[in-house]
């Protein structure tokens, strides 16, 4: 059970209190409290806190991730036009793991896992890849655990996502 609660607090520094909102729950590992500042004063302290302050930090995780898993913090060139370039590819290759995780992992193992995941487990895969005219083979290791669901997700990414039926 969560329990929302506010009051105002002005640090000796502040130059005025301000709202500061409280969540407390008991969980299995003990109790978690947390407490959020904000000078919003229209709204409830759970719809502060599950509206607003629980999307900032959904929102910092991604970038985390992007910064860790998918190595955006790799700005070492001294040229900035580089710099920005590798961003870019970081930017641009979340995007096609996002893209991934909405579309083909869907209802998957993988579809609530985390981009350094999904690279270990489905992009870092010894294959022999055979060209011809008119197209590419990919051959996956016959040891390669993961080979039917690298082939679900295939089918997905050529015929599209699974169809959710209509909310009656």
């Amino acid at each position: 059970m969560r329990n929302f609660h506010e009051f105002e607090y002005a640090a000796q520094t502040w130059d005025r209190a301000r709202r500061v909102i409280v969540k407390a729950e008991h969980l299995p590992q003990g109790p978690n409290v947390r407490f959020v500042v904000t000078n919003l004063i229209d709204r409830r302290p759970q719809q502060i806190y599950d509206d607003l302050y629980t999307q900032r930090g959904e929102m910092e995780n991604r970038i985390k991730e992007q910064q860790l898993m998918l190595f955006a913090d790799r700005t070492s060139c001294h040229a900035f036009i580089a710099n920005q370039f590798r961003l870019l590819l970081s930017s641009a290759a979340y995007v096609l793991v996002e893209h991934l995780r909405r579309t083909a992992l869907l209802d998957t193992e993988l579809a609530q896992a985390q981009t350094d995941t999904i690279r270990l487990r489905l992009f870092k895969v010894a294959a022999r890849i055979v060209t011809s005219v008119r197209r590419v083979v990919l051959h996956l290791s016959s040891a390669y655990p993961l080979h039917e669901l690298f082939a679900r997700i295939l089918a997905r990414l050529r015929t599209g996502p699974p169809r959710r039926p209509a909310p009656a």
